[in-house]
């Protein structure tokens, strides 16, 4: 894949990750309202349970934001586009599909 097309597919995704967690913050921050509220019927247990399911997801875009920095710094560097593991190359399919991708479809199967 040519550095260009795989800068702007990290950017593209970049900006996708980073809206969802603005957005999901942003609903975390209602949950946290709610759950703070005193006077109402409602069951104070949901928004406790929505908050741990908002803390879960924006764990996991904290964790996608880290491979895109590894990714962009592995552009930086000339390596992206090869297996961190084995150093082969990974299929621009897969690259299309995953810009982050760090691992050959096989390796990442085998782990």
């Amino acid at each position: 894949m040519d550095r260009e097309r795989a800068a702007r597919l990290l950017a593209e995704e970049r900006r996708r990750v980073e809206q969802a967690l603005a957005d999901l913050q942003g609903e975390a921050q209602g949950d946290r309202s709610a759950a703070a509220e005193t006077g109402d019927i409602a069951d104070p247990a949901e928004p406790l349970t929505s908050q741990q399911g908002d803390d879960a997801v924006a764990a996991q875009l904290g964790h996608r934001l880290a491979a895109l920095e590894r990714a962009e710094a592995r552009l930086g560097a000339g390596t992206y586009g090869l297996s961190v593991r084995s150093g082969r190359p990974i299929p621009d399919e897969r690259l299309e599909a995953d810009p982050a991708a760090e691992l050959t479809a096989e390796e990442a199967a085998a782990s």
